[in-house]
């Protein structure tokens, strides 16, 4: 009852905030709890600011037609992002995935967006805050609706499907990300398989990238499936060149041969492109919308971004790592033909027991691909056996640079969130 009541209200003012530092009055307010934070405490704060309304789970004010006292203030804005979600009839794609699915979620909404009204998760917020948040900024004139879900342990995924709804998936692949909380690699496609059995159960319809086989077998009870990728399916697309920008040609029953030249650093983009691709042909989006929106894309936020600084040519790719996508990321390097090549990785986190191992056995990649300067900052590369240069940190590594500026190179920086490893930009 009170989430009807509360619903009311936000057709009126359709604008939640969880952050009194940039409520906007008109907004509601939701009083959410964290380890070093207690939205409570900011409730009559966020009503003298001119929150239209607060959503609070500890008696700090009465129960009123402004003031909504729950049991959980963050399972009231979950159920009431379902509620809101619920209103629509549109089709909802979840995507989620260890590498790639925020780049394919960009690409996804580029294509999309050239033909429907698209709304689409922003930036990174793809969890258990986000995701309502998101869900809550869609208007009534949405055509389609595009979800990013992250996860760090099973059961995650199935509870953000409980209020997105989700009438389509992709898993962009499953790879050595967050194996800490998943438990190793079988986890990890357990916890995102998570997705593809809430589709089963409700007809859903998902997309699969056919050349990872283990894709294949978990959608395997799923009757709705549309595949891409050289082994099954209408789209396929074979590298034209990735030195140092990706270009394909893809294949279709369709269009036939098509070149697409994107923005993007790395053949590891490939599947990410295609499928946009597919999505977009599902969708009815006609191919040269599809071509324009994948070549004006230009990614952002340190996602294999290729930037120039001085005479270098720099491949940032600081948001995020883990073993996979550190492993695909050198090989990009090792094939690029800048002779003078520079290596400035970060420590890679919440790899659990197989922390150590999987460091070093990145540093053996490193040995064998011929590249002489590499910098190893933070995590368990401390833990490692090798020769190359290391600093506990970036502050460490940015003094060291400042006097050993490299010229005329190619650079990958890359590394976990919490190494900062883009701070080095501040130097070169």
């Amino acid at each position: 009852m009170q989430i009807k009541r509360l619903y009311a209200l936000f057709e009126q003012h359709p604008h939640v905030q969880t952050d009194t530092r940039a409520l906007k009055a008109g907004e509601i307010f939701f009083a959410l709890k964290g380890e070093r934070f207690n939205g409570n405490r900011f409730a009559k704060q966020a009503l003298d600011a001119g929150a239209v309304a607060v959503v609070i789970d500890e008696p700090v004010l009465e129960e009123g037609p402004t003031v909504f006292v729950v049991e959980d203030a963050l399972k009231t804005l979950q159920d009431l992002a379902r509620y809101h979600r619920a209103q629509f009839s549109i089709p909802f794609l979840a995507i989620t995935g260890s590498n790639g699915k925020t780049t394919t979620k960009e690409l996804v909404h580029a294509v999309l967006s050239s033909a429907y009204k698209t709304y689409t998760t922003k930036g990174n917020l793809n969890n258990h805050i986000g995701i309502p948040l998101t869900l809550l900024s869609i208007k009534k004139d949405a055509e389609m609706a595009i979800i990013e879900m992250g996860a760090n342990h099973q059961k995650e995924i199935e509870g953000y499907c409980t209020y997105v709804l989700p009438t389509h998936g992709l898993i962009t692949n499953c790879g050595k990300a967050h194996m800490e909380g998943f438990g190793g690699v079988e986890g990890i496609k357990k916890g995102k398989g998570e997705l593809f059995d809430y589709l089963q159960f409700h007809g859903g319809t998902v997309f699969i990238n056919s050349d990872l086989d283990y894709l294949e077998k978990m959608a395997m009870a799923i009757e709705h499936k549309i595949y891409f990728g050289s082994k099954k399916g209408e789209i396929g697309c074979s590298v034209l060149q990735q030195d140092p920008l990706l270009a394909i040609e893809t294949s279709s029953t369709k269009w036939g041969k098509q070149r697409i030249f994107t923005r993007l650093v790395g053949a590891y983009n490939k599947p990410n492109v295609e499928a946009a691709i597919c999505i977009g042909e599902h969708f009815g989006v006609p191919f040269r919308s599809i071509r324009s929106a994948i070549e004006s894309y230009t990614p952002e936020n340190a996602r294999s971004q290729l930037l120039t600084k001085g005479s270098n040519q720099v491949i940032l790719d600081a948001y995020n790592a883990n073993p996979s996508s550190m492993q695909v990321a050198l090989e990009n390097v090792v094939r690029q033909s800048m002779p003078n090549k520079w290596l400035f990785l970060g420590g890679m986190m919440e790899l659990g027991e197989d922390s150590v191992k999987e460091h070093q056995e990145l540093v053996n990649s490193i040995n064998r691909s011929g590249i002489e300067h590499v910098v190893l900052v933070g995590g368990d590369f401390k833990h490692t056996s090798h020769s190359h240069l290391f600093f506990e940190d970036v502050h460490a590594a940015s003094i060291w640079l400042k006097d050993n500026l490299p010229n005329n190179a190619l650079i990958l920086i890359k590394g976990s969130r919490s190494t900062k490893m883009e701070k080095l930009l501040e130097v070169l």
